[in-house]
């Protein structure tokens, strides 16, 4: 079992950190603890994130310091959730315009811009959570000749739509917004619509497969 540790953040959160590296197993305890405590009458709000856990406690002043030795008890006691989940294929225009760093990562990865394509679209990315911007996927399952660090210099605005990689992960922009992630293509799906129920395409614990187009140079 990994170690955790628990602290407080602010006057209203406890949270459980779990030691590196990143595991779909832990990331489905984490699933199954938050579906745990969403009902615990001490806890408004729990928040899963990646390889950690972040309650919101009704009754901050009193119940800090306990709810801590209780999480770490509950994580101890946590089991692994498997929630339905589904297959989403996403197609994707890779290179071009919408794929802007598809060479940089070609070049860092030593492959031709092809294989970075014939790669990334190989995966089965498991949805580890969803942050950042509403509908933002969290993707595992990266092959590690993909591993790439961020951008030194963020970009100030990146299309709605854009695939990326940052680090040992791959996502998608639901959302027009500054980022740091290297762009290697670009999807015409719409990750979040307010209107729908749920507002997100995606949900933790689905597949999903990134399907090249014809158009979009690789």
């Amino acid at each position: 079992m990994q170690r955790a540790r628990c602290y407080l953040l602010g006057e209203r959160a406890v949270v459980l950190e779990l030691e590196p590296p990143v595991s779909l197993v832990s990331q489905q305890r984490i699933w199954g603890l938050n579906q745990r405590l969403q009902a615990h009458e001490e806890v408004l709000e729990v928040i899963p994130g990646m390889n950690n856990i972040t309650l919101l406690l009704r009754d901050p002043q009193h119940k800090a310091l306990d709810a801590i030795e209780r999480l770490q008890r509950w994580w101890e006691e946590s089991e692994a959730q498997l929630p339905e989940s589904r297959q989403v294929d996403i197609p994707v225009i890779y290179g071009g315009e919408g794929g802007p760093d598809l060479n940089v990562v070609a070049e860092q990865a030593a492959m031709t811009p092809k294989q970075v394509v014939e790669l990334h679209s190989s995966g089965n990315y498991v949805v580890y959570f969803i942050g950042f911007q509403p509908g933002f996927p969290y993707l595992g399952g990266l092959d590690q000749r993909l591993h790439m660090p961020r951008r030194a210099e963020p970009r100030v605005l990146v299309p709605a739509g854009s695939v990326g990689i940052g680090g040992s992960q791959t996502g998608v922009y639901p959302l027009a917004s500054p980022g740091g992630w290297q762009l290697i293509g670009q999807t015409q799906v719409a990750l979040f619509e307010p209107k729908n129920q749920p507002p997100t395409l995606l949900c933790p614990g689905d597949t999903v497969r990134f399907v090249p187009q014809k158009e979009g140079v690789c």
